[in-house]
């Protein structure tokens, strides 16, 4: 049978490169897994359905909710987001290391059911940074930039509940770092294959 992977959980603001960062984690590493979330918002320009996300309506989201299809959900900015369980269960079942990207509310839902999960939090260097990321993106209005560097306050407040912050000054030390926890994690005695030990 094989060890449980680990579940890792990539949270931060809008324009923190959560993204970047875990394609970056996928390419160094194809061992890990990217859950891919289902959301309601509308497609991004160069975003593809089962790709960056399952794109679904709110009926087809209320749905999943109705059927406990989704591991934890979300209003994010008017819009929901949620993680299929399905996949999850079934490659930690497996051993595989899991990599979900995913909001706050959905990243402290997660905390409560599966408390081994590992909670990290990406910030950008400063705040003036994330502004000029977000602008650059070029994928928002000026009223939704400003509506989401109003939230950052509120959000950077529940990071005493994360594991491990993670400051993304380059993708390169963001990703050394994040791949250094993860190390460290399984040096734990929990993840310690006792099975393994006596009959190897």
């Amino acid at each position: 049978m094989s060890k449980q992977g680990l579940l890792i959980v990539i949270s931060g603001p809008s324009g923190a490169g959560k993204g970047t960062i875990c394609q970056a984690l996928l390419e160094r590493d194809s061992s890990f897994c990217l859950s891919v979330s289902c959301t309601t918002r509308p497609p991004r320009s160069g975003e593809k359905h089962g790709i960056n996300y399952y794109f679904v309506g709110k009926e087809e989201f209320q749905r999943l909710i109705d059927e406990d299809q989704l591991l934890e959900y979300a209003k994010v900015y008017d819009n929901y987001y949620g993680t299929p369980r399905q996949f999850v269960v079934e490659k930690l079942a497996q051993g595989r290391d899991v990599i979900l990207e995913i909001d706050i509310q959905g990243a402290l839902q997660i905390k409560q059911k599966y408390p081994q999960g590992i909670l990290i939090f990406l910030v950008p260097p400063t705040l003036s940074i994330l502004q000029e990321r977000l602008t650059k993106r070029g994928t928002d209005s000026p009223e939704v930039i400003a509506h989401r560097l109003n939230c950052v306050c509120d959000e950077l407040s529940n990071t005493s509940q994360y594991d491990y912050l993670v400051t993304n000054d380059t993708v390169e030390h963001a990703v050394e770092m994040i791949e250094a926890i993860i190390k460290a994690e399984k040096c734990r005695p929990l993840h310690f294959d006792l099975q393994k030990f006596l009959t190897g």
